[in-house]
């Protein structure tokens, strides 16, 4: 659950699951739905979502699939900047998607409530440019960077190497003066883990969860591609059965593509729950 404030921005609660729609701004998303087009058809895409039951948009103008190459700063808020002006102070707040503290800066001064980083805020001036905001942040589980990190990954145990990266993280945060009810947490599905150790970290959500909100992403990826077969435009309910299956765990919020689907999977779970 979140609670706007009068700023525009919030704080995190575990009190119930919420969506997160993904709005890429990349000609090179994975999942096919990047979108380089003009401001009206992105607000109707977002408005979509919202209608759909969407809690919050999560805007990315730079690709993290695997293999995946680095885009410029100005590339990235020239793909960025325009869409958060376009949508912010609109119904739900707006999320960016970025390890660049420039976009991140950038971003939150044209109205983004929260930064999404895949880094966790490990770059440079990161974590400054969030904290001076009162902005929510979300942490991300990366081994490795996008463009090598599917090169044969290893834990000693991932959920505890997960688990001890992140605490690092948030300990980090935290000393900078980021109350903790602005953090979420991602486990990072996919972004340097094979199949095996994404099912076994899956299977320890409600470990993960003991102590802060967390998101989980895993809408489309390869993990669903690897266990139905599916490409990639056919995991839809693949993978509105696997955020179900988080929010089920413990999962806060679940981030993805296909936010009906998603709305209904969770309607669902939800019903059996309290019946």
């Amino acid at each position: 659950m979140l609670e706007t404030l009068s700023c525009g921005r919030f704080r995190f609660d575990n009190a119930t699951p919420r969506i997160m729609a993904i709005l890429n701004v990349t000609p090179d998303s994975f999942s096919g739905d990047g979108m380089l087009k003009a401001r009206d058809e992105i607000r109707r895409s977002a408005e979509r979502a919202v209608a759909a039951g969407a809690a919050m948009l999560d805007v990315g103008g730079e690709s993290s699939r695997p293999g995946a190459e680095p885009v410029s700063e100005a590339e990235e808020l020239d793909r960025v900047i325009p869409v958060v002006e376009a949508l912010a102070g609109g119904r739900v707040p707006v999320s960016v998607d970025t390890v660049k503290p420039v976009v991140m800066r950038e971003a939150l001064r044209a109205g983004a409530s929260m930064i999404n980083d895949i880094n966790a805020l490990r770059a440079d001036g990161a974590v400054e440019a969030v904290a001076a905001s009162d902005a929510g942040l979300c942490l991300m589980h990366m081994q490795g960077e996008p463009r090598t990190m599917q090169h044969a990954p290893q834990y000693d145990d991932v959920t505890r190497d997960v688990l001890s990266m992140l605490d690092g993280r948030v300990a980090e945060v935290e000393r900078s003066g980021v109350v903790p009810e602005r953090i979420l947490l991602d486990p990072g599905f996919g972004f340097g883990k094979t199949l095996e150790q994404n099912l076994s970290l899956f299977r320890s959500l409600p470990m993960l969860c003991a102590k802060y909100p967390v998101l989980v992403g895993v809408s489309r990826k390869s993990m669903i591609g690897a266990i139905t077969g599916q490409p990639v435009d056919r995991r839809v309910v693949a993978s509105a059965v696997a955020a179900a299956l988080a929010v089920q765990l413990g999962a806060s919020w679940v981030r993805v593509h296909d936010v009906e689907e998603t709305r209904d999977a969770l309607a669902m779970l939800a019903a059996v729950k309290s019946a």
